[in-house]
C-alpha cells in the first residue's frame, strides 16, 4: 500500500432512488462508469429480490441493511464481478444454471487499470475527455485505509440454479427467468408479465454493449436481442446506466439486431 495515492473517502458508498412503486435503484458513484452497475431492489409482500450485488467494494448488509430484512433472494444476471462482487453476502443466490462455473470459481477481478487487458485500457482512455486511462477504477474509497490492490471478489456458488421459464415467487410478483445467452452463456433476465417490468442485465441497457468478450457469442446475442423484442415490457431496468422505457428498449434492441445481422 506504500505506493497507493490518497483518494477521497468515500463514506456513503451507495446511492438509493426509488423509481416505481417497490422498486429502488441503487448505485456506487464513485465506480468508474465501465463497471457501475446497477443493483434493482424489488419488495415483494412475501419477500424481497435484489437483481445483482454490485462490486462488492463496501458491504451492501452494512450499508444497506434493509436489503436483508425480508429473506431476500439475489438473482445475478450473470457472473461478471461488477454485477456479482456482493453476492456472497447474500444466503440466497439465484442465476441461470450456465454461469454456476463462473459464480463458484470467479474471475479475477481489479481495480487498478494497469491490471486490465490493453483493449479495455484502450476502451477507458477513448471514454475520458483528456483520452487518458485512469490509474484505478474508482474515484474514492469506503474508508481510510482501504487496499485497492488487495480488492478481489468470493466465491458465491448458487444456491437456486435456474433455467429458462422459471419463476421467481415474491407472494404479489411473479418474475419469469429469460434465459439471453450472448453477453455470457448464462445472461439471464427477469420479467414480470403482470406489470410489464424487464431486468435485462447486460444484454440491453444505453451504453456500447460488450459481445467480443472470450466468453461472448455474437449470433446468441442477437437470437437474444430478438427474443427480448418480443417480450411486451413497458419498462427495462437494466445493468447499467438509466431505465429505459418501451420505446427506448425497442429502439436500442431493434438497432442492435440491425448491426449485427449484416
Amino acid at each position: 500500500m506504500a505506493d497507493q495515492p490518497e483518494l477521497p473517502v468515500r463514506s456513503a458508498w451507495f446511492e438509493r432512488r426509488e423509481v416505481a412503486p417497490g422498486v429502488s435503484w441503487i448505485l456506487e458513484p464513485s465506480v468508474h462508469g465501465f463497471l457501475r452497475s446497477n443493483i434493482w431492489h424489488v419488495a415483494g409482500r412475501d419477500r424481497d429480490l435484489v437483481v445483482d450485488t454490485g462490486m462488492g467494494i463496501a458491504s451492501l448488509r452494512t450499508s444497506v441493511p434493509d436489503l436483508f430484512e425480508r429473506d431476500p433472494i439475489a438473482f445475478l444476471t450473470h457472473g461478471h464481478y461488477d454485477h456479482t462482487g456482493g453476492a456472497h453476502e447474500f444466503p440466497h443466490r439465484a442465476g441461470h444454471v450456465s454461469e454456476s462455473e463462473m459464480l463458484s470459481d470467479p474471475e479475477e477481478a481489479t481495480l487498478m487499470t494497469a491490471e486490465l487487458p490493453p483493449s479495455f485500457a484502450v476502451a477507458l482512455a477513448a471514454d475520458d475527455p483528456s483520452g487518458v486511462c485512469p490509474a484505478f477504477l474508482v474515484d474514492a474509497v469506503p474508508h481510510a485505509g482501504y487496499d485497492l490492490a488487495a480488492y478481489g471478489i468470493r466465491s458465491a456458488p448458487l444456491t437456486d440454479p435456474l433455467v429458462d421459464g422459471d419463476v421467481i415467487d415474491l407472494g404479489d410478483r411473479a418474475l419469469e427467468v429469460v434465459h439471453l445467452p450472448g453477453h455470457t452463456p448464462g445472461s439471464a433476465g427477469l420479467f414480470d408479465q403482470r406489470s410489464g417490468e424487464l431486468f435485462t442485465g447486460d444484454v440491453l441497457y444505453d451504453g456500447g454493449l460488450l459481445d467480443e468478450l472470450p466468453e461472448s457469442c455474437i449470433d446468441d446475442y442477437v437470437a437474444s436481442m430478438r427474443r427480448l423484442l418480443s417480450l411486451d415490457a413497458s419498462i427495462a431496468y437494466p445493468g447499467h446506466e438509466q431505465p429505459l422505457s418501451r420505446d427506448d428498449l425497442r429502439r436500442l434492441g431493434s438497432a442492435y439486431v440491425r448491426h449485427r445481422s449484416n
